[in-house]
């Protein structure tokens, strides 16, 4: 062999994927089916070797991380095998979950989407080298050393490898590169150049994850095709070493997002109320732990999208919030009612909405009015509205059934929407109500409920009352 052999899972990988994101063109205007990804694949013992192949591009609108391929972190970018059935080529319906988890390759049911892999170039083969089933790799010939062992370069993992054939199957550490990376590897301090395609023939390739090299700022977050008020698939990226799950905040608590399919970047969430179009989410990582803290994203649906997103990738701007991993974006335990959360410096300024730069989050006195406490806190501000946490306590002797707080707006601000309580306005005063769930406050006790508005968030509220 002269090592002229090219990748034919590369070549039919690319109708395969064209055929599969047109399907899911198709399906993002409905839910996605309720499993959730399943199985525990760890990471590889570090660093490991297998056969490389190439694919063309990720395809459009998605690639199987649900990023379009224009809004990766790198062009440089990888498939993971979603399988690990060695001398097993059928299907099996993904996520992998129940008696399937077994079958999970390194792609993970999606949650190593995002993540960085350090690839170094090893062996040549001599031999025939085609993926086939039942077949060994390097038939009739063997794996040397030549003048691209040890070329290096930093990709992402941005697709899955789910064919069947001995790559996606056989091969657990095998790699997919995207074709133009080939000669983009580095060596010596610059790219090889010509490996492919006289010098590839599906070589050995060693890897291994690693975080995101000279990571600075912070999340992106988009809205993906099709997303409205009742049906939102969001995409995140841009982390410092890959996600494992988002949660949203809804009617007061925080819910697990489900992944959109196996797509590992690409979560459905809900409004902070029902139909609402402002949104609040944590991010946890790779490692399963809460990204920054526990940072709360809160965010809105742009205005560019109208009642629902067109385009196939919508950049959203955001504010931040710091709270404790365990507690609502309103009830903070160890936040003090006047401390006033931090904004991200790295808000996109040419999503809508944006944020103003006098409109970072503040909190307002608390007021005491009678036998109640009430603390009033701003807690994201954008042009044109606004959301507010609130905290009422009880500091009278006896318990406080169907608790209520009232105060007066000033003209201009309109509300949007509740949460965790009943929250109604007449003309310019607002009045809370306690929530079904929560109608009593004992001697001591304290409630959170929180809002969004429309209009300036300042001057804040007057003539608080607890009737």
């Amino acid at each position: 062999m002269t090592g002229r052999a090219f990748s034919v899972r590369g070549r039919i990988r690319r109708l395969r994927r064209r055929i599969w994101t047109a399907a899911v063109a198709a399906v993002l205007l409905t839910a996605w089916p309720a499993a959730s990804p399943a199985g525990a694949v760890g990471d590889p013992p570090a660093p490991v070797t297998g056969n490389a192949t190439y694919f063309d591009a990720l395809g459009s609108p998605y690639g199987g991380c649900g990023m379009p391929q224009s809004q990766l972190d790198s062009q440089d970018f990888v498939a993971l095998n979603v399988y690990d059935t060695p001398g097993d080529y059928n299907f099996y319906p993904r996520p992998l979950t129940g008696a399937n988890a077994s079958k999970t390759g390194l792609w993970n049911n999606g949650l190593n989407c995002g993540r960085f892999v350090q690839v170094q170039i090893s062996d040549f083969c001599t031999g025939v080298n085609d993926g086939g089933q039942n077949s060994q790799f390097c038939r009739n010939g063997s794996w040397v050393s030549d003048a691209y062992n040890g070329a290096t370069l930093t990709m992402i993992v941005a697709d899955s490898c789910g064919d069947s054939n001995g790559w996606c199957r056989d091969d657990r550490y095998h790699l997919d590169l995207s074709k133009p990376s080939l000669n983009r590897f580095v060596k010596n301090g610059a790219p090889v150049g010509d490996m492919y395609p006289n010098h590839w023939n599906n070589r050995h390739v060693t890897w291994s994850f690693i975080p995101a090299p000279n990571y600075s700022g912070d999340i992106r977050i988009g809205f993906l095709k099709g997303s409205q008020a009742y049906w939102t698939a969001i995409a995140v990226s841009h982390l410092p070493n890959g996600i494992h799950g988002v949660e949203y905040y809804a009617d007061g608590a925080w819910q697990p997002a489900q992944m959109n399919s196996d797509m590992g970047q690409s979560y459905l969430i809900s409004g902070t109320s029902k139909g609402a179009t402002r949104f609040q989410i944590r991010v946890r990582d790779a490692a399963d732990q809460p990204l920054n803290g526990g940072r709360v994203y809160s965010f809105g649906l742009p205005s560019s999208c109208g009642t629902q997103c067109a385009a196939d990738y919508t950049e959203a701007s955001y504010t931040t919030t710091t709270t404790s991993p365990s507690a609502s974006p309103s009830a903070s335990p160890s936040a003090s009612p006047s401390a006033s959360p931090s904004v991200s410096p790295s808000v996109s300024p040419s999503a809508s909405p944006s944020v103003s730069p006098s409109a970072s989050p503040s909190a307002s006195p608390s007021a005491s009015p009678g036998t109640c406490q009430v603390s009033y806190q701003v807690a994201s501000a954008w042009q044109g509205g606004f959301t507010a946490n609130v905290t009422v306590k009880n500091t009278g002797t006896t318990t406080w059934a169907d608790w209520t707080v009232g105060w007066t707006m000033p003209a201009g601000v309109g509300l949007v929407s509740g949460w965790s309580a009943t929250v109604t306005a007449s003309g310019s005063r607002w009045t809370a109500r306690a929530p079904s769930w929560g109608k009593t406050l004992a001697p001591g006790a304290s409630a959170s409920f929180g809002f969004q508005a429309s209009g300036s968030s300042s001057p804040g509220p007057t003539a608080i009352t607890c009737p």
